[in-house]
């Protein structure tokens, strides 16, 4: 059986088609696009009318893709950007009418659910852990062990909701990082007292801006590691906090010219690390892994 997973999240738009024989699952194809549908004005819940085409026509060569493919099954699935925005039906509808995709918009809990689901199937989760997967609309944090998933939630402070709001100055000055870290700590009261509760030992990054700290790091210190095949990657505690202290210190330039760093995330990333090692620190964890597998792996295994 061949299938095709679409994520259409607020910064990327990812593509992977597989197929299963027997245990196995071969991916096939995999891409993904910057299309940024939650650009100019993320925070007035609007889709602007350049993403919204950037949108359609990624989806359209995306349509041309699976049907080259011949995928028996499509699943298109839509998070924050979609989900928040009062066009966001508008764009589910147009999508339908010129590409043929059906767009599932989910909900919060659903894409939570989903990325526990991904991180699973990777293996990461060897302890009692806290999952968390930064969207560029929403972030995602998920309680669990090897065996259960214990508590899930999602919050609507995502890089890209907090970069348009809070991030004025370069290098980020201590008014936007105090505005960015005040917001975060009033919004993610139920999960410290979550953490408090269980303390779980380790963090487990979902893809995304957590794939970039790995690159930087693996180039800084020569290591072997390759994150485009690897299910997982382990950081050295102290490296990663070094390398995101540069990070948040670095101006736009500096963080451009950083091999490792895709346009998308050179300004995004200053958002990630000031949340991680927030959480880190009001969590008491200092033990950090990467999953590559996230939201889009949860679909996969859920057609198969």
């Amino acid at each position: 059986m061949r299938v095709a997973v679409i994520d259409l999240g607020t910064n990327t738009f990812h593509l992977i088609i597989a197929e299963k024989a027997g245990k196995e699952l071969e991916i096939l194809y995999k891409t993904n696009v910057p299309v940024k549908l939650g650009e100019g004005r993320i925070n007035d819940n609007i889709i602007i009318p350049a993403a919204f085409e950037r949108g359609i026509n990624c989806l359209k060569d995306f349509s041309q893709i699976i049907a080259d493919y011949q995928a028996d099954k499509i699943r298109a699935t839509a998070t924050s950007a979609v989900r928040s925005a009062e066009n966001g039906k508008d764009f589910v509808d147009a999508v339908n009418e010129r590409t043929g995709i059906t767009i599932e918009t989910i909900t919060g809990d659903e894409e939570a659910e989903l990325i526990y689901q991904g991180v699973k199937l990777s293996g990461a989760i060897t302890d009692l852990s806290l999952i968390m997967d930064i969207g560029g609309g929403s972030v995602e944090f998920i309680l669990c062990d090897t065996e259960t998933l214990i508590w899930k939630k999602s919050y609507n402070i995502g890089a890209a909701r907090l970069m348009q709001q809070f991030f004025k100055s370069d290098p980020i000055n201590d008014g936007d990082k105090n505005a960015i870290l005040f917001h975060i700590q009033n919004q993610l009261t139920d999960l410290f007292n979550i953490c408090e509760k269980h303390q779980p030992k380790m963090l487990i990054g979902s893809a995304g801006a957590f794939e970039t700290f790995a690159e930087l790091i693996i180039r800084e210190n020569y290591l072997k590691a390759d994150i485009n095949t690897a299910k997982t990657f382990a950081f050295n505690f102290d490296d990663y906090i070094a390398s995101s202290i540069k990070l948040i210190n670095a101006t736009h330039k500096e963080r451009a010219e950083m091999p490792g760093i895709i346009p998308l995330r050179v300004d995004m990333i200053v958002i990630a690390a000031l949340i991680t090692n927030y959480v880190l620190g009001r969590s008491k964890i200092n033990s950090l892994t990467l999953s590559t597998y996230d939201l889009k792996m949860g679909v996969l295994a859920s057609l198969i």
